[in-house]
């Protein structure tokens, strides 16, 4: 089983390291599948619009509701997430590498992703997911603290990933 994950922290945008590893090791000719998020900033709130592209095809599903300026709770849009969980399901078979852009509430309950990064360790495919200090002790419970944390470094993450698939 290799499963690794990278840590969200000040001045690391998670997000975009695993967007653009994922653009990189694709260009590379590795399959790649499951989902990377951008986050884009409203004006009428402090709250973003968060959308996840669907790799390797590039399906945008956009994850959050705008709950209005003033809400509190939070934004996810729970059945846009379940239609990624699923979009990402149907895509695993023959892939190389598994990307997840986060292990969140969601899946720190027991929901989203969670079915999706089992199915793909029960076939051997490595896995690497993004985390946040709220959920990582959740990810590494789940994974039995069997991950392993990885620098938020493109060249160091593409030749991870590379060596992945030489040993395969």
């Amino acid at each position: 089983m290799q499963i690794a994950y990278l840590k969200s922290a000040d001045g690391v945008d998670v997000n975009a390291t695993l967007a653009e590893l994922a653009a990189r090791l694709l260009d590379d000719g590795l399959r790649v599948v499951g989902t990377t998020q951008t986050n884009t900033a409203r004006l009428d709130t402090h709250k973003c619009d968060m959308d996840v592209r669907v790799l390797p095809d590039g399906d945008i599903i956009r994850i959050s509701q705008n709950l209005g300026p003033k809400s509190r709770g939070c934004q996810l849009d729970p059945d846009a997430l379940e239609q990624a969980v699923a979009a990402t399901l149907t895509r695993l078979e023959g892939a190389d590498l598994l990307i997840i852009n986060k292990f969140g509430k969601h899946e720190a309950d027991g929901r989203g992703f969670r079915e999706v990064i089992g199915a793909a360790m029960e076939r051997g495919i490595p896995v690497l997911v993004g985390t946040n200090g709220l959920n990582l002790q959740a990810f590494l419970d789940f994974t039995d603290r069997a991950a392993t944390c990885l620098p938020c470094d493109l060249d160091q993450l593409s030749s991870w990933a590379q060596a992945l698939k030489t040993a395969a």
